[in-house]
């Protein structure tokens, strides 16, 4: 069990012990919580795609909307983290507690509406999501479940953000990773013993969110430095100011990617539902990689708010740095290995079809050959909305899934049909690292000034 820090030691860490220590204490929890809801999502790829290339098209359209749930709880997570982190830097506590009070009550209700209006409309935004006529029946009884739990997902990433950004980190990954060990164990008794398909798969997923809200609510309570209290409740103009200016890159990244999947949903049902299955495949597969260098991210991010909140600006500096260079270390490594066996992984989620095979090793090679750029994007990303860069972090978030990857999809496939649509994001990813250049220079100056003031 971790200790509990008190106020003073808690800063220390974050200003003063040595970065890689304290950035990897606070990453590996994030990483494990990552990669366990990244695999639990994967399991039901899995599960699903024994029975049928339908059914498994059916979890790319469902990873669109699941993109905004999402959205919904690190937009209003993130928004009111990234100010706690430099709030409890400044010593701000109060302050502290009311944005995350007014944070949380808020997304309840946000969240509460959104699962109302996706349960009314479901069929038209299956439809809008990518789904063939085909897949539809699959993906509206798999949504139908989800939107009805959306507010404890969302609400579980909320809860799961504050944590991290109070340095907790380790509760975090012990709420998620015990709801995603809970989805993979009801995963196969819903689908299978209970005869429940790709329903069932639904069913798992969200009594899972629903115990991972309850662990994390719980840790929060009972650990944090900030706690959520109803008589905390302060809504105010300047606090979803604050919100809103942490939440915002966000919000655009999360429901930025859900529109490019709506996108490459629509641009690879033209080939087929073998295509649409094999791209969701590969993008579970990019989910996972990510993981890792999300989770450094995500250490990082803490201890950048602490110290620009202390301002320390070399050691926000050094901390990006590392966590850049090891990241980027990461995903040379895993990308190298996904290329060389990428038609056995595609055939772990989906094997008997050899048309997903074929077009979703092509599609996972091409993604090879650019992701690892996307270590620099995270880390960019994350700098920008912990020092208030917001609209910086917000174009940036923006750009790999959105600014780049619906144009090239507009544009690639037409150009040269199906390896357009295998070969987009490697094309996005290359755009996007020359814009992260770009706009690095500027913050980095900035860094450097302040630094010697």
């Amino acid at each position: 069990m971790a200790k509990q820090l008190s106020e003073d030691e808690r800063f220390y860490r974050m200003t003063e012990a040595p970065l890689g220590k304290v950035i990897s204490s606070l990453a590996i929890p994030c990483i494990i919580s990552n990669l366990i809801t990244t695999i639990y999502n994967m399991a039901d790829t899995f599960f699903i795609g024994k029975l049928s290339t339908s059914a498994s098209g059916a979890v790319g359209i469902a990873l669109s909307a699941m993109s905004l749930i999402q959205a919904m709880g690190f937009f209003f997570g993130q928004g009111a983290g990234n100010n706690v982190s430099r709030l409890l830097g400044a010593h701000k506590t109060e302050e502290a507690s009311k944005l995350t009070a007014t944070a949380f009550f808020t997304c309840i209700l946000v969240s509460t509406v959104f699962a109302g209006c996706g349960i009314f409309w479901i069929e038209p935004i299956c439809r809008a999501l990518g789904a063939t006529e085909t897949i539809l029946p699959y993906a509206v009884s798999y949504l139908r479940i989800i939107f009805i739990g959306a507010p404890f997902m969302a609400n579980g990433y909320f809860l799961n953000q504050q944590l991290r950004y109070q340095g907790l980190s380790f509760y975090g990954m012990i709420g998620m990773g015990f709801g995603g060990i809970l989805n993979m164990v009801l995963d196969p008794v819903f689908i299978f013993a209970f005869d429940m398909g790709i329903a069932g798969a639904a069913l798992a997923t969200i009594l899972s969110q629903i115990i991972s809200f309850s662990i994390l609510l719980v840790c929060l309570q009972t650990k944090g430095e900030v706690r959520i209290r109803l008589r905390d409740v302060s809504p105010s103009a300047a606090r979803y100011k604050a919100i809103y200016r942490g939440g915002l890159p966000s919000l655009a990244r999360q429901a930025i990617g859900s529109f490019a999947a709506a996108a490459l949903n629509n641009a690879a049902g033209v080939y087929g539902d073998a295509a649409v299955a094999a791209m969701a495949i590969v993008t579970k597969i990019g989910n996972f990689t990510n993981a890792c260098v999300l989770g450094y991210g995500q250490g990082f991010q803490p201890v950048c708010g602490f110290c620009y909140g202390a301002k320390k600006y070399r050691r926000v500096k050094d901390a990006f740095l590392y966590c850049l260079r090891l990241g980027t270390l990461i995903l040379v490594i895993l990308c190298a290995a996904e290329a060389v066996f990428a038609p056995t992984l595609i055939e772990v989620f989906r094997k008997g079809d050899p048309e997903v095979t074929r077009f979703g090793s092509i599609a996972l090679r091409y993604h090879c050959i650019t992701f690892w750029l996307t270590g620099f994007s995270i880390m960019n990303t994350m700098l920008f909305q912990v020092i208030g860069k917001t609209y910086k972090s917000t174009v940036l978030g923006l750009a790999r899934q959105g600014l780049c990857l619906i144009p090239v999809l507009a544009v690639m496939p037409a150009l040269i049909g199906e390896a357009g649509v295998q070969a987009a994001q490697c094309a996005a990813d290359l755009i996007a690292t020359v814009i992260g250049i770009i706009m690095l220079k500027s913050v980095w100056k900035e860094l450097s000034l302040l630094e010697g003031a």
